[in-house]
């Protein structure tokens, strides 16, 4: 009984890690940090990924309203001037709207802060850059990461059970690949749809890694599955599945993910 609780207990850490890992280190991610603008620090916080079919608003909190602040914003890997925008100081905030792309848009963007003679830019040493999407809605959005965070703890499970020769992960493999299946293959697809209006743009209709990777774990566990029929316990390939499985969700969410192409109007992957 200790053995097993200790095995869920390792499973769920990694779990958490790599979760945490994979939402820090992704394109989507809010940039943080914090700049000096005439010998004070002024804290920033600014989004990557905007849903919905709303200007997406930037915020800062100076340090008092005597601090003015632009944004300066364009269509992502594009030639095109920057556009400028004045923040407008209200209820303690700097507040300007970036206007609203269509699904797989991306901006780059920058703040300008100025206190009289004082300026700072931000962030200080490149650009943000946001990618819009489409509303999600919460019954296809929830589903879907509470499937895909489960198939990722039973898979360590399974894996941590098959490295001992007495482990019994058979029935471990069989609700990772079901989890995996509903999670990634059902209802990603579901949620790709709302967020950039198409299903899959994964291979071998495109090279999205988000679609690749989770087709590829998903490949791993079936094929576990498969040698069960002559093997009912594969030990080696349900480790080798479950270090895969680790591997593909440790590369950061959304990378080469959907891009629209500001000049042709085409969405691109890869």
């Amino acid at each position: 009984m200790k053995r097993q609780l200790l095995l869920w207990f390792l499973a769920t850490v990694v779990t958490l890690g790599s979760a945490y890992y994979q939402r820090k280190t992704g394109p989507t991610y809010e940039l943080r940090g914090e700049v000096q603008l005439a010998g004070r620090a002024v804290p920033y916080v600014l989004a990557r990924s905007h849903g919905g079919a709303e200007d997406h608003i930037v915020r800062l909190i100076p340090p008092d309203s005597a601090v003015r602040a632009t944004v300066m914003y364009r269509h992502y890997q594009t030639a095109e001037p920057f556009q400028t925008m004045e923040m407008v100081y209200r209820d303690g905030a700097l507040t300007a709207p970036l206007p609203q792309q269509p699904p797989a848009g991306h901006l780059e963007y920058y703040l300008v802060l100025q206190d009289g003679a004082n300026t700072a830019v931000v962030p200080p040493d490149r650009t943000a850059v946001i990618r819009f999407r489409g509303k999600v809605p919460a019954a296809a959005m929830g589903p879907h990461i509470i499937l895909m965070f489960i198939s990722m703890l039973l898979s360590t499970r399974a894996g941590l059970e098959a490295l001992g020769k007495s482990g019994r992960p058979g029935k471990l493999v069989f609700w990772t690949t079901m989890t995996l299946l509903a999670g990634g293959l059902i209802l990603g697809p579901v949620v790709q749809k709302y967020a950039f209006g198409s299903y899959w743009t994964g291979v071998p209709l495109g090279w999205d890694l988000t679609d690749n990777k989770t087709l590829i774990a998903f490949i791993g566990w079936l094929a576990v599955m498969v040698r069960q029929r002559h093997n009912p316990n594969p030990r080696y390939a349900i480790v080798a599945a479950a270090v895969l499985m680790l591997i593909v969700f440790l590369i950061p969410h959304s990378v080469m993910g959907s891009r629209l192409d500001h000049i042709t109007g085409e969405v691109k992957t890869g």
